[in-house]
């Protein structure tokens, strides 16, 4: 005959139902978050959808046209210089455009 451990106040099945008990609890907050559909829309509007990186003829007609570069992530946009057309999330638009939509001007270009 087989002698059985004792470990103080755990049980060998006591073990068993609290790790039954926690894998219920996960796959309960899993399965909640995958149905929620408040937690589909806002990792939904999270999302980014991934800019191309535009070329250097793309910068250079943008630039001779007087459109400025908006960094969307920032919410600044870039008359020329380092970042214009560098980053990646961002747009050409032109300077009403981009005041109207409440961008705001870089401080150094």
């Amino acid at each position: 005959m087989r002698k059985r451990r004792n470990f103080g106040w755990v049980k060998t099945g006591s073990v068993h139902v609290a790790f039954l008990l926690l894998v219920a609890l996960f796959c309960a907050t899993a399965l909640a978050q995958t149905a929620s559909p408040d937690s589909q829309a806002a990792s939904a509007s999270h999302a980014k959808v991934p800019s191309v990186t535009p070329s250097a003829a793309d910068i250079a007609a943008a630039k001779a046209s007087g459109k400025v570069w908006v960094n969307l992530d920032t919410g600044i946009y870039h008359k020329g210089g380092r970042w214009y057309g560098k980053t990646k999330n961002g747009k050409f638009m032109s300077v009403d455009e981009a005041n109207k939509a409440g961008y705001k001007a870089a401080k150094r270009d």
